[in-house]
């Protein structure tokens, strides 16, 4: 497990022996896990839809910080 990032927080997490698509794991009030690519929410448990679209919009702007994790 790396944390990548920290931000608005919420914690940005890579599982490196993590399953396929690559994506990331976020954790703050509730958490999700959204597809680096795609940005599509792959699951979300207790974190709001804003929320979530936040960490969407952080994934995007860091998109090659996480591609290279």
């Amino acid at each position: 497990m790396v944390t990548v990032l920290r931000q608005h927080g919420r914690r940005f997490v890579i599982y490196t022996a993590d399953h396929e698509p690559p994506h990331v794991h976020v954790y703050g009030d509730g958490e999700a896990r959204i597809n680096i690519e795609t940005l599509k929410v792959l699951t979300q448990g207790g974190m709001s839809d804003r929320d979530v679209r936040r960490a969407a919009e952080v994934i995007e702007a860091n998109r090659q910080l996480f591609r290279e994790t």
